[in-house]
């Protein structure tokens, strides 16, 4: 039976939001939340490797930060009960399901089998988390889908 949230866990919930906060942060998060919106592997590996540019930095900061406390969760150091509130973590749903329909060409094509694998795995954890990603995959379908509406008009 998993551990009961303690003030501790609370706490470093708390520590995580302030992070998230910081003014390069919010713009890298409304970036990945508004702007980016892969169709393709190809799409995500233009981003992932165009070094140097905002993008870039935007997509590997909001990614390690929701790798680093997914890190916290598959560790012990954080509940995940509470770590996969949507309050809390909501945003790392939709960040993985951005990526999700490309993640096992991603990893083949960047060499690396751990590629938002912390993610992937506290995702995938529970059966909650199962059934999020497929909600919040169904969603950015949607979204793409108006995306792509919008500027064909």
């Amino acid at each position: 039976m998993a551990k009961k949230p303690t003030t501790a866990d609370a706490h470093l919930i708390l520590e995580l939001y302030d992070l998230r906060r910081e003014a390069e942060m919010r713009k890298a998060r409304n970036w990945w939340g508004s702007e980016f919106f892969p169709q393709s592997v190809d799409d995500v590996m233009k981003v992932a490797f165009m070094m140097g540019s905002q993008e870039n930095n935007w997509f590997r900061q909001v990614a390690g930060y929701w790798n680093m406390a997914a890190a916290f969760v598959l560790l012990g150091a954080l509940n995940e009960e509470l770590f996969l509130q949507p309050s809390v973590s909501g945003e790392m749903f939709l960040i993985f399901a951005k990526i999700h329909p490309f993640i096992k060409e991603l990893r083949e094509k960047v060499g690396d089998p751990h590629f938002f694998l912390n993610l992937e795995k506290v995702i995938t954890h529970t059966k909650w988390g199962r059934d999020r990603l497929t909600f919040m995959v169904k969603r950015v379908e949607m979204l793409r889908q108006r995306r792509a509406e919008q500027k064909a008009s």
